[in-house]
């Protein structure tokens, strides 16, 4: 595939799913890793795409926010990872709050027979954590249909009612210099002040949202501690300069 094919296969690529990983360009075009590297760097000073850990994305894409049915199929033995290695955190008689999000959600199982309270501003947790027989208070407030969630003031005065031992939080990026990122400022918002009405904050993340960065920052890296399936030894060593970082799988 000559030069000006693999530009404008990327390009089409990424108009379809708005990212791309290096390794399925190597595998689909037949070119190797230094020359898809170099093609992505081309069309990066181009404007046409953005380079990000492990592949690109269409600029512009901050506000992008996929639905929770669509998040909650991708990377799901990732999440798994994290999910369990969070819960192991949670002694027996904490209350938490566990945020909305597809890699809280795969936390209650994890979480039966520790005699918890949890509030949640996930409507999608309610059954799950009432199916494990875990007690549960919903925040209430604007419902959020994209992602299953609790926003708005009224949220807010709810959660102002609590006080946590322990805070899980999702996130849809993370980076060295901008910390932790969504696209939503009402969800930023929520996830701040849960984070602040509580004794220890873990965010958790799998590694595609290394070097990701969204709309709305929630906080910077060294006010939350990192839970995450894998990360490239230099970037955990940049990382962990700043925040302590649990690798799942360590």
């Amino acid at each position: 595939m000559l030069t000006n094919e693999r530009h404008a296969y990327i390009l089409k690529k990424l108009e379809k799913k708005q990212t791309v990983k290096i390794q399925e360009l190597v595998d689909e075009t037949g070119a190797s890793e230094s020359t898809i590297r170099r093609d992505l760097t081309e069309l990066e000073s181009q404007q046409k795409l953005e380079r990000v850990f492990g592949g690109a994305v269409l600029p512009g894409r901050n506000l992008i926010e996929q639905s929770v049915t669509d998040k909650s199929t991708q990377n799901l033995t990732e999440k798994i990872q994290v999910a369990r290695a969070a819960a192991e955190l949670v002694k027996t008689g904490d209350s938490v709050f566990l945020d909305a999000g597809t890699t809280t959600f795969q936390m209650v199982p994890f979480l039966k027979n520790k005699d918890l309270v949890v509030v949640t501003n996930g409507l999608t947790l309610v059954d799950t954590l009432h199916e494990y027989g875990i007690t549960t208070y919903l925040t209430g407030g604007l419902f959020k249909p994209k992602t299953s969630a609790f926003v708005g003031s009224q949220t807010i005065q709810a959660l102002k009612n609590y006080h946590f031992d322990i805070c899980f939080l999702g996130v849809n990026g993370l980076h060295e210099e901008y910390g932790y990122t969504t696209p939503d400022p009402e969800e930023a918002a929520i996830k701040l002040l849960a984070s602040s009405l509580s004794r220890k904050t873990f965010v958790l993340a799998d590694h595609s949202k290394i070097n990701q960065v969204s709309f709305a920052k929630i906080m910077d890296l060294e006010n939350a501690i990192l839970i995450i399936d894998s990360m490239p030894a230099e970037k955990l060593d940049a990382y962990r300069k700043k925040t302590s970082v649990k690798v799942a799988h360590e």
